[in-house]
């Protein structure tokens, strides 16, 4: 049987292609590696020697506790500012007989009271010494008036009851508060309160301003 030498030349021809492709990818992945080697050593020397970051040793610092109260110097405090008040004062030239039984201090004008009756000054806070021993009472009035003044507060309502649960119905802390009221720096008046605002059972009272 004759050779077909044309089909032999045709099968050398593609494996002589097919080798010289297999060697193109070969070269091309050399090339490839020699060139990020070439690429790591320049980064290496770009960045120089390297070393590990150390964990920072130190703790956070807390923030500042607040600054402690002086309590006990604030009970003192207001210890002392009850002592001050004595129930033995004999008020009764100090104050008004108006039916109402209203004060202002040596040195303020009448028309203060009939100001503060009328409502001249806003309420701005009260507190009501309903159902307290005579002892917590005054403590509970002289470190309220303390505030009241800290605070820049004008005109402040007392409420002191008008005794209808005490013994024999008889107002106990009206008496003491009026006298206790009377011995205070910062009170320049007071009046009976209005029937709106608690009536006998309640008094309106004026501090005097910011120094």
């Amino acid at each position: 049987m004759p050779t077909d030498w044309s089909s032999l030349a045709r099968i050398r021809d593609a494996l002589k292609a097919e080798q010289a492709a297999q060697e193109a990818a070969a070269e091309r992945d050399r090339l490839a590696r020699e060139q990020a080697e070439r690429e790591r050593s320049l980064f290496r020397t770009a960045i120089g020697a390297v070393e590990p970051l150390r964990s920072d040793p130190r703790v956070a610092a807390s923030p500042e506790p607040p600054s402690p109260r002086a309590r006990q110097f604030e009970q003192d405090e207001s210890h002392a500012l009850a002592a001050s008040m004595s129930d033995e004062i004999d008020i009764e030239r100090l104050l008004d007989t108006d039916g109402d039984l209203s004060y202002r201090r040596p040195g303020v004008g009448a028309d203060v009271v009939r100001r503060l009756r009328r409502g001249h000054w806003s309420l701005q806070s009260q507190i009501d010494l309903h159902g307290l021993r005579v002892d917590e009472a005054r403590e509970a009035l002289a470190v309220y008036l303390a505030s009241c003044v800290k605070r820049e507060q004008r005109c402040v309502r007392v409420v002191h009851g008008k005794g209808l649960g005490s013994v024999n119905r008889e107002p106990v802390l009206k008496g003491k508060v009026l006298k206790w009221l009377t011995q205070r720096d910062e009170v320049l008046a007071f009046c009976q309160a209005p029937p709106a605002d608690g009536g006998s059972g309640a008094l309106l009272v004026l501090l005097r301003p910011p120094r």
